[in-house]
């Protein structure tokens, strides 16, 4: 799948939002956005997922089989959970048989098959979430893109997330996501892309790279970089800054903060050698 100098704006004359977006995604692969909030992640895979058109350039090679986890679910939505899940999955091509059996599957692997008669505007948030990432596991897609699909989830179901993202890329599968958790799926990217200020560009913190020894189980978060140009005095969560190997610079901070603080870095133009927790590698 292909996406060729993209632009995507609000409205016909409205600003835009991603310019000149050029990128390929392979097959079986793990795609890691990563950003600021506002920078325009979410945009991006709506346009993979082809919930949005691009105003300029073109998408190709999308698969047809091609799965969506919204960053808000439309629980107000007049179904049942189970109801909800057939009609996504005839939606997604499967008969109402199979439709069925593989939306009381999934409820049950996420441990909520007892709300299978609930009505969607009355399942707690956790449970709705639960429902939005079934949805898109129903039909096996061969792209799965995930807005912040960990969300909400309780850490059983987050492990059952993670699981099922490895499913589908030993299948053949790409799947493309966005988590404020610095540490989901740590390691096991095949690219990283960076959105700032409506540009995308390639992150180093693929899974080709050499891990950072010993790395801590939680927050905070190290990115070692080297700039670029001058940064703001005061930077997204006020980071420890230290000198790192290599006239490089260490910026410490907590995991809340560690999404604008990149954005801040990729903006002036600084080089990300490493993002992760627990220490930097030399």
């Amino acid at each position: 799948m292909r996406l060729d100098r993209v632009g995507r704006r609000h409205g016909p004359r409205g600003r835009w939002v991603l310019r000149e977006v050029s990128l390929e995604l392979p097959a079986a692969a793990l795609v890691r956005v990563v950003g600021a909030n506002g920078s325009g992640k979410s945009t991006l895979l709506r346009l993979l997922a082809g919930i949005d058109a691009p105003g300029e350039g073109r998408v190709t090679g999308r698969p047809d089989r091609t799965a969506y986890v919204p960053e808000r679910f439309p629980a107000a939505l007049p179904f049942t959970a189970v109801d909800y899940l057939v009609h996504l999955g005839r939606v997604q091509g499967l008969d109402r048989a199979a439709a069925r059996t593989r939306a009381g599957e999934w409820l049950e692997r996420f441990a909520v098959g007892t709300h299978a008669g609930t009505a969607l505007a009355e399942l707690s948030k956790g449970t709705s979430q639960k429902v939005a990432v079934a949805q898109a596991l129903l039909a096996d897609p061969a792209l799965l893109v995930l807005d912040e699909a960990w969300t909400g989830l309780d850490p059983d179901a987050r492990t059952v997330l993670d699981a099922a993202v490895r499913e589908r890329l030993a299948a053949g599968a790409t799947v493309v996501f966005v988590d404020h958790d610095p540490r989901r799926l740590e390691g096991e990217a095949d690219a990283v892309y960076g959105v700032v200020r409506g540009r995308v560009c390639s992150v180093p913190g693929a899974r080709d790279e050499p891990a950072p020894a010993a790395p801590a189980p939680g927050p905070p978060v190290s990115i070692r970089a080297s700039g670029g140009r001058a940064l703001p005095v005061r930077l997204p969560g006020d980071p420890v800054t230290a000198r790192g190997p290599d006239d490089t610079t260490v910026l410490t901070v907590d995991a809340e903060h560690s999404d604008a603080l990149l954005g801040v870095l990729l903006a002036a133009s600084w080089h990300i050698h490493h993002l992760g927790t627990g220490g930097v590698r030399a």
